[in-house]
């Protein structure tokens, strides 16, 4: 991919210091296409299977999702936004992670999108109906790329708290005990996906989604070799995006490792995390504030041992912000907040991570022993 950069005064980039220490060396990658397919305007929702109904809905609710429709094999799950569900769950014989699909801005760009990619336009199974484009990535993931008809109508929100701050006193004669009760999801943030082929996998959603990077990591002594993960999001011009939409890290597996929620503010990250623990879920990190997107975060494990996030309070960029290059290390995760835990770095072995490592370096894939001596030290750093 041929390099492209943003120039101009009012042009504001990783070298004067807005989200990153670092920007782009001459001949890294740019981390945008000059001509993609399309440009994506968001995630709409994210698929699963699951054989137990039931339970999902259970946490679902004390998680924060409210249901937008229910039958004997599907779970709709929606927060409180106008606009398309977060979540469907569908009834299969194991727990897994289908895949995501994003939300096309417009009808015509199903029709460009399957034109360029040999697919078709079909109807999409989604409550209101819509259109969509079936696409496999080159990690193996299967995504959607939709466009919904009607759309879901806005819920109650969970208010935010009024706060005092030194002298502003917004906040008198009156007390603040915020009820505990489950945290109200807003709206579906991000996912974060690892994989063997981080670089395909990366231009193939440059490249067709449009989206663009905002922070890219490199593993120590590693940066000529290329980035190992990239924080990415919608290309809205001059309309500010969420930081990322989508991440990627370089890994020895394929498969999920978190999607990320909106709730209202620190008071709902906090309180419903007091909930969801009264109910004997595990915590798998939290409470902090992350360094790339800036989010408040609290991590949690669905009794199906799929990790979800609360975040609230995270960056917005508009199109002309470039990527910012750090070092991928641990400890830059979180700029406050309890140390990374194993479970969240998924540093705890097992006999499946292990059958990972050593197919991953048999495979025609992008892990070789230095990069997997590379990530290991990073989870240490």
């Amino acid at each position: 991919m041929s390099e492209t950069r943003v120039h101009g005064a009012d042009a504001k980039t990783a070298h004067q210091d807005l989200h990153s220490e670092q920007g782009a060396l001459r001949g890294e990658h740019p981390g945008r296409s000059r001509n993609p397919v399309i440009k994506v305007a968001d995630l709409a929702w994210l698929e699963f299977e699951k054989p137990d109904l039931r339970r999902a809905e259970v946490f679902a609710r004390d998680f924060g999702f409210q249901v937008a429709a229910r039958t004997e094999s599907e779970l709709w799950l929606r927060g409180t936004f106008a606009g398309s569900p977060c979540m469907v769950i569908r009834r299969g014989r194991t727990s897994r992670f289908i895949g995501p699909a994003f939300r096309a801005e417009e009808r015509p760009d199903l029709d460009r999108l399957a034109r360029a990619t040999g697919s078709d336009v079909r109807d999409a199974d989604v409550p209101g109906g819509g259109k969509a484009v079936d696409l496999l990535d080159p990690s193996g993931f299967p995504v959607r790329v939709v466009h919904c008809g009607e759309q879901l109508p806005a819920l109650p929100e969970q208010p935010p708290l009024l706060l005092n701050f030194g002298t502003d006193h917004r906040r008198t004669n009156a007390t603040q005990r915020p009820p505990r009760e489950p945290s109200r999801i807003q709206r579906l943030g991000h996912v974060v996906l690892e994989t063997r082929v981080f670089g395909r996998a990366l231009d193939w959603y440059l490249d067709t989604l449009g989206m663009i990077v905002s922070d890219f990591l490199f593993l120590d002594g590693q940066r000529d070799r290329g980035p190992t993960m990239a924080f990415i999001r919608c290309d809205l011009g001059s309309v500010p995006a969420d930081h990322h939409t989508l991440a990627m890290h370089l890994g020895p597996g394929t498969g999920y490792v978190h999607s990320a929620y909106q709730v209202t503010d620190l008071d709902s990250i906090a309180v419903g995390g007091e909930y969801l623990k009264e109910r004997g879920y595990e915590r798998s990190w939290g409470v902090g504030r992350h360094i790339q997107g800036s989010q408040l975060f609290d991590y949690w494990r669905d009794p199906d041992r799929f990790m979800l996030e609360h975040f609230a309070d995270g960056d917005l960029f508009s199109s002309d912000v470039e990527p910012g290059w750090a070092p991928m290390s641990t400890s830059g995760l979180a700029q406050w907040g309890p140390p990374a835990t194993r479970d969240f770095l998924g540093a705890s072995p097992s006999p499946q991570r292990v059958r990972d490592v050593i197919q991953a370096l048999r495979g025609d894939n992008e892990m070789d022993p230095a990069r997997l001596l590379g990530l290991l030290r990073a989870a240490k750093s």
